[in-house]
């Protein structure tokens, strides 16, 4: 059995969950069409729904994401990425970021 995949933490920033961090568990991450600012993440893996219990957070997660392909991440969203599995090759981007600069917010006077 594959066990391998990525928990991605990231800043929800939409207005109705302000700005929390949010975890989703997925197969996929990979470069971003948008730029060098951004990931892919796809392949959303949500635990099986078990009619007894529910888990509030896990069931607004699936609600929100069950039928998205895929999501577009700045890179300033992302708090972790986690490797897990036993199997696991490491994250590999084609697109070099390692040159990105963080500028500082410019104050205007």
């Amino acid at each position: 059995m594959n066990d391998t995949h990525y928990i991605v933490s990231f800043k929800d920033l939409e207005k109705a969950h302000g700005e929390k961090a949010v975890s989703l568990k997925v197969n996929t991450i990979t470069d971003s069409n948008l730029g060098l600012g951004f990931i892919r993440i796809s392949d959303f893996i949500f635990a099986p729904q078990s009619g007894i219990v529910v888990d509030p957070t896990q069931y607004a997660l699936r609600a929100r994401y069950e039928n998205t392909k895929s999501l577009h991440l700045s890179l300033h969203q992302i708090v972790t990425i986690e490797e897990v599995g036993s199997d696991h090759q490491g994250l590999h981007l084609t697109q070099d970021r390692s040159n990105l600069i963080n500028l500082p917010p410019r104050h205007e006077h």
